[in-house]
């Protein structure tokens, strides 16, 4: 099969065919760095990270572009509002946006640029469309510079709008805009604004607008043509309906297809800061929930849909993984790691068919159940052959228990090590009560290490135990 994905743009699925064999270019969305991340916006990195391994497995050579906006309204008033500067503020959150990436064993990009690195790419691009007779400078000597909408005759296509029921663009004040539709391309100072946050311009001291920095960053890294442009359903208007205007007014093809993930809501509600419902890496961990696990109720749902967030559904999911990962560890104790396999030709086609996780899924579950059955039969060809398909499945989803990514390096290991050897000291406890027939001792020993999260099995290969829920 060929890869078949939802394109926004004429709102179907359709074959995926690159621009130039063998290579895919992607230009991804980031996050504004007014304030650290939640769980909604770390969907956009776990979502787009599995687009990228498939196509990565698919055979493609992908340059993958994820932005960072590090000026804009709201970092400016968190400025004002903390007294510090907005740069500090934005650099603060990337690190801890990095951080959390990390955690959940989400590929770095190829590049991930800062608006405030690609200014000058910005005023040649402004330059472009007033010399076009696209956008033109405010008649009230306020620097502002502003897109006409009316002169690209297909704004609205992306959203599906009719520009005469569009709201007036909130980005700047109406007085000097032809057009109350009409956006901000570049914001001259303002009074109120901190007095570092502006860049000498031809229209005046100044800071670019949203819209016009992935314009520019895009062309920059992928060229006047690429082949996927992603992020979340939340931004197809204003954002990326005025980054099409932006580009194509200039004759640019711009994105090839538009790739739009559902949104993480808590009680209906999206999940954000101006709601007051944004849940972090710190929140899930507080639950008892390991990134891991958060990776995997992620990726259970199909990347289009809205995911309403409930604790019991993400403990539900935590659950099984861990039935996932101890199919693995009992694999692995019995008959080493292997390699990762082949994947199942059901698993391929449900990700070829628009990114379909939950049906990969489904199709993972058989084959861990036939590992179970192989496992507790003593079929080592079997149990071999699951291991190695559950392990490649597992890999295409960034959740294989034996990445490196979730076992090796840091703080972590050596706290497992401890962990590892205290665990033991209380099984060898254990096993000398039950050799001497104690077993309200033995029990004892397994009632506190469960206490702890710690949950031991009796195999015949000897106690085994993993973390698991306390209650």
């Amino acid at each position: 099969m060929t890869l078949r994905l939802y394109d926004t743009a004429t709102r179907s699925v359709r074959d995926f065919v690159p621009r130039e064999a063998g290579k895919v270019g992607v230009y991804l969305c980031g996050l504004t760095l007014q304030a650290p991340a939640h769980i909604g916006h770390l969907r956009s990195g776990v979502n787009y990270d599995v687009l990228r391994r498939w196509l990565l497995r698919s055979g493609y050579a992908v340059r993958f572009i994820r932005n960072l906006t590090d000026i804009d309204d709201k970092i400016l008033t968190k400025s004002v509002e903390q007294g510090r500067p907005f740069w500090s503020i934005a650099y603060a959150n990337e690190l801890l946006l990095s951080a959390d990436y990390r955690a959940l064993n989400v590929l770095p990009p190829t590049y991930e640029p800062r608006a405030t690195g690609h200014i000058p790419e910005m005023h040649e691009m402004i330059a472009e469309l007033i010399a076009t007779g696209h956008a033109y400078p405010a008649g009230d000597d306020s620097g502002d510079v502003y897109f006409d909408v009316t002169s690209y005759p297909a704004y609205g296509a992306l959203s599906g709008q009719q520009p005469d029921a569009m709201q007036p663009a909130e980005d700047a004040p109406d007085r000097a805009k032809r057009d109350p539709r009409d956006f901000a391309l570049w914001k001259g100072v303002k009074p109120d604004e901190p007095i570092d946050a502006y860049w000498p311009s031809p229209w005046g001291r100044g800071r670019p607008g949203w819209h016009i920095e992935c314009s520019a960053m895009c062309r920059r890294y992928l060229g006047e043509e690429f082949d996927i442009h992603g992020g979340g359903l939340d931004l197809v208007f204003p954002h990326h309906e005025n980054e099409i205007a932006q580009s194509r007014a200039l004759g640019l093809p711009f994105a090839r297809f538009w790739v739009h993930h559902g949104l993480l809501s808590l009680a209906g509600v999206k999940m954000g800061k101006s709601a007051g419902n944004a849940l972090d890496l710190g929140y899930v961990a507080d639950l008892g929930v390991r990134p891991v696990e958060l990776r995997y109720y992620i990726v259970s749902a199909h990347y289009r849909s809205r995911i309403d967030y409930t604790e019991d559904a993400l403990r539900e999911s935590a659950v099984a993984f861990r039935r996932i990962e101890g199919f693995v560890q009992r694999a692995v104790e019995r008959i080493g790691a292997g390699e990762p396999g082949e994947l199942p030709a059901e698993f391929a086609a449900a990700m070829d068919d628009d990114l379909n996780t939950s049906a990969a899924l489904a199709v993972l579950h058989d084959v861990l159940r036939d590992g179970n059955s192989a496992l507790a039969a003593g079929d080592d060809a079997a149990l071999r052959a699951a291991l190695a398909a559950t392990r490649a499945m597992l890999g295409i989803l960034g959740l294989d228990p034996l990445d490196p990514a979730w076992t090796g390096g840091g703080p972590t290991d050596d706290l497992r090590s401890v962990v590892d050897s205290l665990v033991a000291l209380a099984l060898e406890q254990r096993a000398q009560a039950r050799s001497r027939r104690d077993w309200a001792a033995a029990d004892a020993v397994r009632d506190q290490l469960k206490l702890a999260g710690v949950m031991v099995e009796d195999t015949p290969q000897g106690p085994r135990w993993t973390i698991g829920d306390r209650d």
